[in-house]
C-alpha cells in the first residue's frame, strides 16, 4: 500500500539520521517533496582548473605563512606550495593544532590538497607552557569571578531559606488542605521547589543554565529508573494520600479487610493499624487497603445473625419455623424491626433444616452474645413444643468374635445432670452488652501513640 511505503521510507530517513543528519534531512525533503537548503547539503569538491597564474603558488605560501603567524602554536609551521599542493612540516605543541593548521590551508583558495607532515614537540617546554598558561588564565578568571559567585550564592540561599520557611508554616498548609499528609505533601514539594529555584537563580547569574539543563536531564533519567525498581512503594504512598482524601472508616470502627478482622486504631503515610480481637497490632500497607474490599461492622449499629437448627423429617417445619421466631422475639435484645423470620434452607436425610434470623442493636448488645442465647432460645423452644432435633444417624456392625463390653454401672454421683428448663433461662437475667475491652485497648493506644493519624473526625465516612 501506498500509505505503509511512505510510513517505512519516513522511519528509515529517521534511523538513517542517527548516522548522517544531512543525509537524513536530504531524505525527508525527497519524500516530502521539499527543496534541500544550501547549508544542509554536502559540499561539492572544486574543481581543479587546467591553467594556474605563474605566482598562485607563492600567493598561497604567503597567505598560508601570514595565518599561521597570527596563531602563537602555528607560527613554526613551514609551509610549501607546488602546482596547489600544500606540503606541511615543522613542529607543533599537540596534534590538534597540527590537524587546525592542516583545516585552515585546505580552506585556502586554490589549494588542490594539503600533505600534512607536521610532527609534535614532544619537549617540555613547550608543552608545559601552554598548559601552566591555561590554567593560570582560568584562575585569574575564576578570582575575578568570586563576587558573581558570592551574589548568586546569596541569592539562591536566600530563595531557599523563603520558602523553606512558608513551608514550614504548617498551621496555613492545614487551612488550605484536608488532612495533615496533604499538607506535608505539600510542604516538601514547596521545599523542592525552592531548592531548584535557587540553583536557576546563581546558575542563571552565573550564566550556566545550560548545566542546569543537563543536570535535569539526568535526573529525570533516575527518576525512570529509580521510579521502576520501588513503583510497590509509590503505589503504597500514592495509595495512602487516597485513603486520606477519601476515609472509608474511622478511628475505632470494627472492620475487616482482606480477612483480617480488627478495630482500627489509625491511619498512617504507610499503613493501617488495627487492633485484632484477641488484643493484637496489625499492620496492613494502604496498597493493600485501597485495593481490598472491606467490611465495616460500624458505619451501621444494627446488624442480623443467623443460624441453623433441623427438626424431624415428620415434623411440620412451618410451625417449627413460627414456634422458633416466637422465643427468638421474645428475647429482650432483638429488635422488632425488622422483625426475626425463619426459612427452610434444604431437606435432609432425617431433618429438615429450618434458618432463624433476628436483628440487634449493636451499640447495646453484643452480637457473639445474642446469637448464643438466640440459639439456646429457639433450641429449647422447639424441644418444650415437642419437636425433635435429630442428631446424625449411623448404622454400627459388630463383629460377633469381639465381647461385648460391659457398661459401667451409674451411680447417682456420676449420673447425667437434669437439663436446665428453657423458663429458668429466660428468667435468668443474661448480660448481653457488648464487649468493649478491645475498643479501649483503641482509645488508649489513640493517646499514648504520637504517630501521625490520617483519619479525620469531621470528614464524612465513604
Amino acid at each position: 500500500m501506498p500509505e505503509l511505503k511512505t510510513l517505512q521510507h519516513l522511519l528509515c530517513a529517521l534511523l538513517f539520521a542517527l548516522v548522517s543528519p544531512v543525509a537524513a534531512h536530504g531524505a525527508i525533503a525527497e519524500l516530502t517533496g521539499e527543496p534541500a537548503t544550501e547549508g544542509t547539503s554536502a559540499p561539492e569538491p572544486a574543481a581543479i582548473e587546467t591553467e594556474r597564474a605563474d605566482d598562485a603558488d607563492a600567493r598561497i605560501a604567503e597567505r598560508i605563512k601570514a595565518i599561521f603567524a597570527a596563531i602563537d602554536a602555528l607560527d613554526a609551521v613551514e609551509v610549501e606550495v607546488q602546482e596547489g599542493v600544500v606540503t606541511l612540516s615543522g613542529n607543533v605543541a599537540s596534534a590538534t593544532k597540527a590537524e587546525q593548521a592542516e583545516t585552515i590551508a585546505g580552506r585556502v583558495a586554490g589549494v588542490v590538497t594539503v600533505n600534512n607532515e607536521i610532527e609534535r614537540d614532544l619537549a617540555v617546554d613547550r608543552n608545559l607552557a601552554p598548559t601552566v598558561s591555561a590554567i593560570g588564565d582560568q584562575a585569574r578568571n575564576l578570582w575575578r569571578m568570586l563576587p558573581l559567585f558570592g551574589v548568586a550564592v546569596l541569592l539562591a540561599a536566600f530563595v531557599m531559606v523563603a520558602l523553606r520557611w512558608l513551608a514550614d508554616r504548617e498551621s496555613l498548609w492545614l487551612r488550605l488542605t484536608p488532612n495533615p499528609f496533604i499538607a506535608e505533601l505539600l510542604g516538601s514539594a514547596i521545599r523542592f521547589f525552592g531548592v531548584l529555584l535557587g540553583l536557576y537563580i546563581a546558575l542563571k547569574i552565573l550564566g550556566a543554565t545550560a548545566l542546569l539543563g543537563a543536570l535535569l536531564g539526568i535526573g529525570g533519567v533516575i527518576g525512570i529508573a529509580i521510579g521502576f525498581a520501588v513503583r510497590d512503594t509509590i503505589d503504597n504512598y500514592i495509595s495512602s494520600i487516597m485513603l486520606s482524601l477519601r476515609q472509608p472508616f474511622r478511628a475505632n470502627d470494627h472492620v475487616v479487610i482482606e480477612g483480617n478482622e480488627g478495630r482500627v486504631i489509625r491511619l498512617t503515610s504507610r499503613a493501617t493499624v488495627l487492633m485484632t480481637l484477641d488484643g493484637n497490632h496489625l499492620r496492613i500497607p494502604n496498597s493493600t487497603v485501597f485495593k481490598a474490599v472491606i467490611l465495616n461492622y460500624t458505619t451501621n449499629p444494627q446488624r442480623r445473625f443467623e443460624f441453623d437448627l433441623g427438626v424431624d423429617a415428620d415434623d411440620d417445619p412451618v410451625e417449627a419455623m413460627a414456634t422458633g421466631t416466637a422465643a427468638i422475639a421474645a428475647l429482650d435484645f432483638v429488635i422488632d424491626e425488622p422483625a426475626p423470620n425463619a426459612r427452610v434452607m434444604e431437606v435432609g436425610d432425617s431433618n429438615v433444616v429450618v434458618r432463624f434470623l433476628g436483628w440487634i442493636d449493636q451499640t447495646d448488645t453484643d452480637f457473639y452474645k445474642a446469637r448464643s442465647l438466640a440459639i439456646q432460645a429457639a433450641k429449647g423452644a422447639l424441644e418444650g413444643a415437642g419437636f425433635g432435633l435429630p442428631e446424625p444417624i449411623y448404622r454400627l456392625r459388630i463383629d460377633p468374635r469381639s465381647a461385648p463390653m460391659p457398661l459401667p454401672a451409674t451411680s447417682e454421683e456420676g449420673a447425667k445432670p437434669a437439663k436446665v428448663s428453657r423458663a429458668a433461662v429466660v428468667e435468668e437475667k443474661v448480660d448481653t452488652a457488648p464487649e468493649t475491652h478491645v475498643a479501649d485497648l483503641v482509645a488508649r493506644e489513640r493517646q499514648v501513640t504520637r504517630e501521625k493519624d490520617l483519619l479525620d473526625e469531621s470528614r464524612p465516612v465513604e
